[in-house]
């Protein structure tokens, strides 16, 4: 049995693949994977692969850790921000020339790992592998929103915690001092047991990816990315949504403005309930499976936010500006929304630290209701795989002073 380790630098093959390097545990992922106890005594040979360079390290069996750990160290790097993936098809040649026909298992990053560049890795040498190759296990890595279930857990010893902690003081010292949040090394990311999940179907994988991606492009590689469609959670959120916007702006009253529809989730719930809906969308994926999904019951167009701001003429009875306010837009722009009545629907912390401040100093708009459409809770995503907490949403209508 052959292990191959793929990442995107050096010192992740420490810092997540330890219990790798020093071929802690046996050659099946059973329950014996989980105990120190039943560790081997003999190493296997490790090849490593680092996606930054296209390198191939090799470590031969039986090399003691502490050369398996001196030969990565001389492959760290300075911080580089342009590091990325190397792509499935430049990943599938190097896990070739390391298994060589062998069996092998395949050891990476998880497509879910907060920092988008392992996670992107994760992603493409899961994908790089064909059928019938290496079985491939995922690392969970930095993932500060998501409690996996995993597959092995590898609990290190204090020795090979020592020894992962001397390897970053004498090698990371950069990063542990960097502002880099892709590439500072805190107590969090240097795990004391290593924790790894089997890829499932590629659909598991690119779902992962994608509910990391927020705006990013990546966020449209799959349907319905945060899952609307199969959460209880959201669905409580978006027939609340309606029954909130109705009672202050009923059917009949006037076109709806929606921004940021996604792929209509909301949309198709005003749709039913009999507004007439204006629907814009400008990423094209999205806006594409939004145009498919709501057919003639609304009108879909591509403008952000900014450009429906800048005077493209497109006025209603009220905007709806529904979990978008996220992400650092100017909120002067609601002032050149042509339309008197908002509806904005946040999570209660940025309510509290972004529109409720924005609100007390501006002297173009008045708070006419506050309503909490949702409480927070827990939920799985991706078949299961993993759970994370929603953070719960309130609701605020927006009434124009005239001022």
């Amino acid at each position: 049995m052959i292990d191959i380790v793929a990442v995107l630098r050096a010192e992740d093959a420490v810092l997540d693949f330890l219990s790798v390097l020093a071929d802690s545990g046996p050659a099946d992922s059973g329950p014996a994977d989980s105990a120190p106890a039943d560790r081997q005594e003999r190493s296997r040979e490790v090849h490593v692969l680092f996606g930054d360079t296209a390198e191939h390290l090799v470590l031969p069996a039986d090399l003691p850790l502490t050369e398996r750990l001196a030969a990565v160290a001389r492959h760290v790097r300075p911080v580089d921000e342009s590091a990325a993936s190397p792509g499935p098809e430049a990943l599938a040649a190097l896990i070739e020339a390391a298994a060589r026909g062998a069996e092998a298992r395949l050891w990476t990053h998880s497509p879910a790992d907060t920092r988008r560049s392992r996670g992107r890795l994760g992603r493409d040498a899961a994908a790089a592998v064909a059928p019938g190759g290496p079985a491939v296990l995922h690392a969970v890595g930095h993932s500060p929103y998501l409690q996996f279930i995993s597959d092995v857990d590898r609990p290190l010893d204090r020795e090979e915690v020592g020894a992962k902690l001397g390897f970053v003081n004498r090698n990371c010292g950069h990063l542990l001092r960097t502002g880099s949040a892709e590439y500072v090394v805190q107590t969090g990311r240097v795990h004391a047991t290593e924790r790894f999940f089997e890829a499932g179907p590629a659909e598991e994988r690119e779902r992962l990816f994608a509910l990391l991606a927020s705006l990013d492009e990546d966020a449209a590689t799959v349907a319905d990315p945060w899952e609307f469609a199969a959460s209880a959670y959201e669905a409580e959120r978006l027939d609340a949504t309606v029954a909130w916007i109705a009672g202050h702006c009923p059917p009949g009253s006037g076109p709806l403005v929606e921004a940021g529809a996604c792929e209509g989730a909301l949309t198709t719930r005003l749709a039913d309930k009999g507004f007439t809906v204006h629907a814009t969308e400008p990423n094209a994926a999205f806006r594409r499976r939004l145009t498919e999904r709501v057919a003639d019951t609304a009108r879909v167009r591509p403008d952000s936010l900014e450009e429906l701001a800048a005077g493209q003429g497109l006025p209603g009875a009220a905007y709806l500006l529904i979990e978008m306010l996220y992400y650092g837009q100017d909120l002067a722009l609601l002032d050149r929304l042509p339309a008197d009545l908002v509806f904005v629907a946040l999570e209660p912390e940025t309510l509290a630290t972004r529109l409720t401040p924005w609100l007390a100093s501006t002297p173009h708009w008045e708070k006419a209701d506050e309503t909490r459409l949702v409480a927070p809770a827990l939920e799985t995503v991706c078949g299961g795989r993993a759970y994370l907490g929603k953070r719960g949403s309130v609701g605020v209508l927006l009434r124009r002073t005239g001022a």
